[in-house]
């Protein structure tokens, strides 16, 4: 069953998204953001303007019309970037900041993590890694991946 929501939402000729509300005000860079983002990323999203103000929450993203979901995945999918590590190739320490070379989803890649707090301990057996750029490298499985890239991690863990 789909809702159908009390406000529309369209790209502006910017490309930003705007929504429109029911009394037909027109709230221009709207950003969805997840609630949950890696435990249940398709549940809770607020419609925030720029000043971080919510405009609208969207419980469960599967229940909206299809062209509007269609509209905010493309949307979340553009500002969230978030490489799944499939392999760690090699480090060039073992202690900290350490340079490791990376294999993702997205192609091969290089991270420096500053810490070992940095790697993040999330809903077993996922981590989450911070590198020195901000960027957020996910591990769904830690045990799917090989063992040379478990021995690895586990040095840090």
């Amino acid at each position: 069953m789909t809702d159908t929501p009390d406000y529309q939402l369209r790209r502006n000729a910017f490309g930003k998204l705007e929504l429109i509300s029911s009394d037909d005000e027109i709230h221009a860079g709207v950003v969805p953001v997840r609630a949950f983002p890696i435990s249940a990323p398709a549940d809770g999203i607020a419609l925030v303007d720029p000043y971080g103000h919510e405009l609208a929450w969207i419980d469960e993203l599967g229940e909206l019309p299809e062209e509007l979901r269609t509209l905010l995945e493309s949307e979340l999918a553009q500002r969230e970037f978030m490489p799944v590590i499939t392999r760690i190739v090699s480090v060039a320490s073992f202690a900290t900041p350490s340079t490791w070379q990376v294999e993702t989803d997205r192609g091969a890649a290089t991270l420096i993590l500053k810490g070992e707090e940095d790697i993040r301990r999330l809903t077993p057996p996922a981590l989450l890694i911070a590198d020195s750029h901000g960027i957020h490298f996910l591990i769904p499985d830690r045990s799917a991946l090989d063992q040379h890239s478990r021995r690895i991690l586990d040095r840090f863990l």
